[in-house]
Formats: C-alpha cells, sequence, structure tokens
C-alpha cells in the first residue's frame, strides 16, 4: 500500500517541484516595466548618469521559465519594441539593460530577412565568431552623440531560448546583422561598443 502511495504522489511532488521556478524581475524592473504605462516608449539608460552606467555595467542573468510566461515579459517587449522603433530616435536593436532591466533579452532588427523585421532573442548568447572581421562605423542609444570604428566579426552562431518550447535554438548569422547582434549581446556583458573602438 506505501508503494502504491508513493507512486501516485511522486508525480504530483516532481510536477510541483517544477512549476515553483519564481521570477527573478525584480521590485525594481517590474516598477520599470509598468512606469508610465500609457506612454509606450520607455526611458533610455545614458553613459552620462552615474547611477544609468552601474546598470549598463552589469552582466545581465538569464531569464528563467517564469519570467518567460509572465505579463511583466509581454509588456517588457511591447515597450522594448516602442522604444527602438521610436520615430525621433530608431535604433536596429536594443538590449533590455539599456531601459534598466538587467536580463539577458535583445530585440535585433533582423535586415537581412524578408521586410527587416524586429526579433526578440532571449537569453542570447555567440558561441561561435568568424575570424574573418571588418571594421565599421557604431553608434549607440546609450552612449548619444558619438560613434566610432569597431572591429566585428562577419558572420556569428547565436544560441537563444525559444520562446514558446524554452528549447535552445540557433541561428548562422552574417553581415551588418550580425555586427548588430554582437552589439546587443555586448551589452548584456557590460560592455559598450565604445570599449571596442580601433585605435587605428
Amino acid at each position: 500500500m506505501r508503494n502504491l502511495i508513493t507512486l501516485l504522489i511522486l508525480p504530483l511532488v516532481m510536477t510541483t517541484l517544477a512549476c515553483s521556478e519564481s521570477l527573478t524581475f525584480t521590485a525594481g524592473e517590474i516598477d520599470i516595466i509598468n512606469r508610465n504605462d500609457s506612454i509606450k516608449i520607455m526611458k533610455l539608460y545614458i553613459v552620462d548618469n552615474a547611477s544609468d552606467t552601474t546598470v549598463l555595467r552589469e552582466i545581465a542573468p538569464d531569464l528563467n521559465k517564469a519570467d518567460i510566461s509572465s505579463e511583466h515579459f509581454i509588456k517588457l517587449k511591447e515597450r522594448m519594441l516602442a522604444t527602438v522603433q521610436d520615430s525621433t530616435n530608431p535604433g536596429v536593436g536594443l538590449a533590455a539593460p539599456q531601459v534598466g532591466v538587467s536580463k539577458r533579452l535583445i530585440v535585433v532588427q533582423r535586415l537581412d530577412k524578408r521586410g527587416e523585421p524586429y526579433k526578440f532573442y532571449i537569453n542570447p548568447r555567440i558561441e561561435f565568431y568568424s575570424s574573418e572581421c571588418e571594421l565599421g562605423p557604431e553608434g549607440c542609444l546609450s552612449v548619444p552623440g558619438m560613434s566610432g570604428e569597431v572591429m566585428r566579426s562577419k558572420k556569428i552562431v547565436v544560441s537563444y531560448t525559444d520562446e514558446k518550447s524554452f528549447k535552445t535554438r540557433r541561428d548562422t548569422v552574417e553581415g551588418y546583422t550580425a555586427v548588430i547582434f554582437q552589439h546587443e549581446i555586448d551589452h548584456l556583458e557590460g560592455i559598450l561598443y565604445t570599449d571596442r573602438i580601433s585605435a587605428n
């Protein structure tokens, strides 16, 4: 009888443990995501502000299943998209730390795809950098009024978490879109493009 009870209860316990993952968004991040809800465009964190720079220099932690399944995540994506597409200050990419949310989430304009859509990438990491590199101009929404020449790999392989299945996916990216990925993923490591400006 005891073995039967164990067999019936054990799957329930395992399911409960699997579903007990809690949100990793901080109270401050939730406040930022929901602040001024009537205005979709978020405040950009810039290097001219010391407290903003502290956030920009942090290494962003991963988002977990609870985070990705939350209303906060949905709203963060909506507001990041509105921010990067702001007609008064448009960009081709944006990382969550640039709006004060230190999490591994980026949005990239896929200039290499038909229609050049903006796509989100959860927990992105670059698994491969081509040895063939190219020097090119870069700027950043978080470093206003500046630009510089940065050496970047011409081809990369990016891994990321699929939003629906939570499985790891991979994408091979080339050209200027690969530059955007490298720039935005640098933000998740606390690196600004100005750290990489060529001395030449």
